[in-house]
């Protein structure tokens, strides 16, 4: 049924389509449809970061900002869900319009600009959730905070949702904050990694419980680029990296009417410079910090190149969008084979 719902969808604007799709999904799920309508993957468990996820197939942050829809998304079949991103103050993001489709492409294009309800909103939602799976949450710092603050923006967010998330992912790679990508490199990378270090660790101490971290990188570095990444998330002690957020390349989709929008690219044209990034941290990182490998997952092939790169998770957003839930079943079936061969 999805190509038929999403031929109705794909007639609405993308952002009011995504809210749609989300207030139906919900009212699907309290009526008892989803059990009926989806089949939901045979479990394929892994253990990552210590966790234990009954499949490898997750949820990218963004699809779900403030952890309003958990418990609908949750019944979909995902091994986990990664809410956010969230900020320390509620903020509305850049003006409308701020996505955009490339339908021939299987992409889109955003610019939201982390608008959401801000932490106490998410809070709120996540303590009222019946969805009992592995559960990421996505911080980040507000759009006035200057970078060199961004530090205290991070803190409050890993303070905050420590008791509540499973992981807590850090995201200096939206293209939609101005000056945010700058975090990635240097010494404000390295300085960034080890205060959130800290930060979990005071958080460990007072709670009694550890709550991994891992960081959300670009797929825009070149070569020398992912070694410092790597180096510094070795130096630092994090937990895992996921790779990756948008890109900011149009190579793939040039002379397409909306290929000179602002914001980040997501879907099939960066499935290679994603998997790229994956392949290389993981010839720095190996097995010793675990990689979620998100970007361009459409298909089970591409789901499972993500594995044969390295990643040991995978994440869907534009895919998801495009193909519906039929892509979680077909992406774990397909690291299954991958596994058996």
């Amino acid at each position: 049924m999805y190509p038929l719902l999403r031929s109705l969808l794909f007639r609405l604007p993308p952002e009011a389509a995504h809210d749609v799709s989300l207030a139906t999904l919900d009212v699907a799920q309290k009526l008892g449809l989803i059990r009926a309508m989806v089949k939901p993957p045979a479990d394929l468990p892994v253990e990552v970061m210590g966790l234990n996820f009954p499949n490898p197939v997750g949820l990218a942050a963004g699809l779900d900002k403030n952890a309003d829809h958990l418990d609908a998304l949750g019944s979909l079949g995902f091994g986990f869900i990664e809410v956010g991103t969230v900020t320390p103050v509620a903020q509305p993001g850049n003006p409308k319009p701020r996505m955009f489709r490339l339908q021939e492409h299987q992409a889109i294009i955003n610019r939201m600009g982390f608008n959401n309800f801000g932490l106490e909103h998410l809070l709120d939602r996540v303590s009222h959730r019946k969805y009992s799976g592995v559960l990421g949450i996505n911080v980040g710092k507000n759009k006035v905070t200057p970078n060199e603050e961004s530090e205290s923006d991070y803190r409050k967010g890993i303070a905050a949702v420590y008791n509540c998330a499973d992981y807590i992912t850090v995201n200096v790679s939206s293209p939609n904050t101005p000056g945010l990508r700058d975090l990635q490199f240097g010494d404000s990378l390295k300085g960034l990694m080890f205060a959130i270090k800290d930060e979990q660790a005071r958080c460990q101490a007072k709670s009694g419980r550890y709550v991994p971290l891992a960081i959300k990188i670009a797929p825009d570095m070149d070569d020398a680029g992912i070694r410092f990444v790597a180096q510094a998330v070795k130096d630092s002690g994090l937990d895992g990296v996921i790779a990756t957020n948008t890109t900011i390349s149009r190579e793939a989709v040039r002379g397409h009417k909306h290929a000179d929008e602002a914001g980040g690219l997501s879907g099939l044209p960066v499935r290679d410079a994603s998997t790229r990034v994956i392949k290389s941290l993981y010839a720095e990182l190996g097995d010793d910090v675990p990689i979620i490998g998100v970007g361009g997952v459409t298909d089970g092939n591409s789901a499972a190149e993500k594995i044969q790169a390295g990643a040991k998770l995978v994440q869907l957003y534009t895919g998801f969008i495009y193909r519906g839930p039929a892509l979680i079943r077909e992406s774990v079936e397909a690291i299954r084979r991958l596994n058996v061969e």
